[in-house]
């Protein structure tokens, strides 16, 4: 008696594969928390290795307990410095929940910029539209109150870098921070970070003290901005790492001007002048409306800083 091959015929085995994809994506890869590593010799001759810790894209709702937990377990990894690249909101009413989970960073050095989702709660959206084209937001009326998060995130200790500037020292190496607001949603403002910087004096003669931009969105008009105040290094977030990455291909989006083979992780920025190291976190979390990552495990990053002789 002859077999029926209708469990192996191609749309069957095609229907199993997507199947199997759809449930490793949606249920099992977007919980595989990971902790992506680099080292970037940016620190002067004999200074002491830096750790940095890059938190990013939490989109943090309230019901999220295993991502709040194993986010502030990474206080055990004891970073000298902690940069947060915004879009840590993932759900109106979360700000509680993400304070708590920030609370584990208390006594670190910390600085922020916020994400277009900490001024906006997460829609529905038409997921062909995100591939062709950046989601900057239409105009509609901001239902994250971003003044309370701010407040609370200074409360903390830790520093609001959105248009702003700082210098610290960390291990005894002078460090000066600038960063933006938002350019996916058109909140960076250039002129009020250089005058900060100026207020802040870290223009500094010393050509040694490394400068570390910070944006959420890596924007190349950005990107460039950082890159003429002298960055060395440029921490940003918002990708996703293309959310979803197709293998040998990589993301087919960074939802941003910036190309997609930097979607993610450690390259270089430059222009005719200047060159940065830019670091691209793929960011911890996802859109409540689309729960999904493939071949695009939600991370964090942990910087080591050296010299170039380390």
């Amino acid at each position: 008696m002859a077999r029926s091959s209708r469990c192996c015929s191609p749309a069957a085995v095609l229907g199993w594969t997507a199947a199997g994809v759809l449930l490793w994506s949606t249920v099992v890869e977007r919980r595989l928390f990971t902790i992506r590593r680099h080292d970037i010799p940016i620190l002067p001759e004999g200074a002491a290795p830096i750790r940095v810790l890059q938190l990013s894209d939490l989109h943090l709702a309230p019901w999220q307990t295993n991502k709040m937990n194993w986010v502030r377990s990474l206080a055990e990894l004891k970073p000298d410095l902690v940069v947060l690249t915004g879009d840590l909101m993932g759900h109106v009413g979360a700000r509680p929940s993400l304070l708590h989970t920030l609370e584990a960073f208390t006594g670190i050095p910390t600085l922020f910029v916020h994400g277009s989702n900490d001024y906006y709660g997460p829609r529905l959206k038409n997921p062909l539209k995100y591939l062709r084209e950046p989601s900057r937001l239409a105009t509609r009326e901001q239902d994250i109150d971003n003044a309370q998060l701010t407040a609370g995130m200074t409360a903390l200790g830790f520093t609001d870098l959105n248009n702003s500037a700082t210098s610290l020292e960390v291990r005894g190496t002078k460090l000066h921070f600038f960063g933006l607001n938002d350019p996916h949603i058109k909140l960076d403002d250039g002129d009020a970070m250089r005058a900060a910087i100026a207020s802040a004096e870290i223009t500094d003669p010393d050509p040694s003290a490394p400068r570390i931009g910070v944006v959420h969105a890596p924007y190349q008009s950005a990107l460039g901005e950082l890159l003429d105040e002298g960055a060395d290094l440029i921490l940003a977030g918002h990708t996703h790492g293309g959310q979803v990455r197709v293998p040998g291909v990589g993301a087919l989006t960074s939802n941003s001007d910036l190309p997609t083979n930097q979607a993610r992780g450690l390259s270089v920025w430059y222009d005719a002048h200047r060159a940065a190291y830019l670091n691209v976190s793929a960011g911890l979390g996802n859109s409540i409306y689309a729960p999904v990552r493939f071949a695009c495990r939600p991370e964090a990053s942990l910087i080591t800083l050296t010299s170039p002789t380390a």
